[in-house]
């Protein structure tokens, strides 16, 4: 069998072939039934089932501190497109996900608008970036949020402190002018805390230069060129919780280029988001007088105290401080997030 196509026939199949093409092009960079939504090439859109951008509604502002959410702030801060945040409760009936913040609602300066009809398909997120023991009593909130937020790694919507990004970057000699040889900051000192026993028990061997409350006072502005004069920083968590490793680590000790001696969640929670080789964890000791000669041995060894900063030439350190960035991330796990899940206790769920 044999085929024949006239003049007319070719050019109908070229029309044709160019108009797949073009719809191929407006399906990939999002110019069909959502040309207001800006894109660029390879990016997510993220819009609800309706074709609009969807909607955010933080409830209350965490610790009572606002923010502007003039313009298209997620576009504009953050370049993510299709993503709506507001704080106008009048919102509430247009919003596909409505956030609120665990500490207003531990201390009932806020309440949960159950007197209000939810929309079908709205889901309500829990937010928290506390330890568990400070959380509040979370019973009361049994079967009423569908997603979680928080620095832990099994979260709806994970919410780091801080992470690290592939960089380029060249090796720097991290060892110079070190003048101290470990550096504590501590504004909240709690003889009962773990942290403050093992501080005790290793200030017995090596010397710890210690500022924060009953100490020598240091300045915010004063912070990280400070630790960067001393070889070692205790980044020691006030709370043991799974995951919980806050700015402690990514500012105090990576920021201020010292090496962080960590106490905090297990080994492996370290291991799981900070850089191989790039901390030193209490736990890996058999007792705080061999973590103690450790850290001499270290310090009076270049070559093996730069190993701590190798990883620095291929990583980068980013810190999770904007409420709004944190807020837009939603928008980023949009489609991947659970349409049906309900958290039937919240409160065995968040005092893992």
């Amino acid at each position: 069998m044999t085929f024949s196509f006239q003049a007319s026939d070719t050019t109908g199949h070229i029309l044709l072939y160019l108009l797949l093409c073009v719809t191929q092009l407006c399906l990939l960079y999002g110019w069909i039934g959502h040309s207001k939504i800006r894109t660029q090439p390879g990016s997510f859109v993220c819009e609800n089932s309706n074709h609009t951008p969807v909607t955010i509604l933080l409830w209350h502002w965490p610790f009572g501190r606002a923010y502007s959410l003039n313009g298209d702030i997620c576009w504009d801060l953050y370049k993510i497109p299709g993503c709506k945040v507001v704080d106008q409760r009048s919102e509430f009936s247009n919003a596909d996900i409505v956030v609120f913040h665990q500490r207003e609602l531990a201390f009932k300066k806020q309440q949960l608008p159950l007197n209000l009809v939810r929309p079908p398909g709205q889901r309500w997120a829990w937010m928290s970036l506390e330890a568990p023991q400070h959380n509040g009593d979370v019973r009361p909130f049994a079967n009423l949020f569908n997603l979680t937020m928080s620095y832990r790694r099994d979260a709806d919507i994970t919410l780091p402190y801080g992470e690290v990004q592939p960089q380029d970057g060249e090796m720097e000699d991290f060892s110079m002018n070190k003048s101290n040889l470990v550096c504590w900051v501590v504004s909240n000192f709690d003889s009962r805390h773990r942290r403050s026993k093992v501080y005790r028990q290793l200030s017995a061997f090596v010397q710890i230069t210690r500022y924060g409350s009953n100490y020598a006072r240091l300045p915010a502005a004063n912070l990280l060129p400070t630790i960067s004069r001393c070889y070692f920083y205790l980044a020691f968590e006030n709370s043991i919780s799974k995951d919980y490793i806050t700015e402690k680590l990514w500012r105090n000790a990576y920021l201020g280029r010292a090496v962080p001696v960590v106490l905090g969640p297990a080994p492996e929670d370290y291991n799981a988001v900070a850089p191989p080789g790039s901390f030193i964890h209490v736990d890996d000791f058999a007792s705080v007088k061999e973590l103690g000669t450790y850290l001499q041995e270290l310090a009076a060894d270049k070559h093996r105290y730069m190993e701590y900063f190798r990883w620095r030439k291929d990583w980068k350190v980013k810190m999770m401080t904007d409420w709004r960035e944190r807020l837009c991330k939603i928008c980023t796990q949009y489609h991947s997030l659970p349409q049906s899940k309900v958290y039937s206790d919240l409160h065995a769920w968040s005092n893992v």
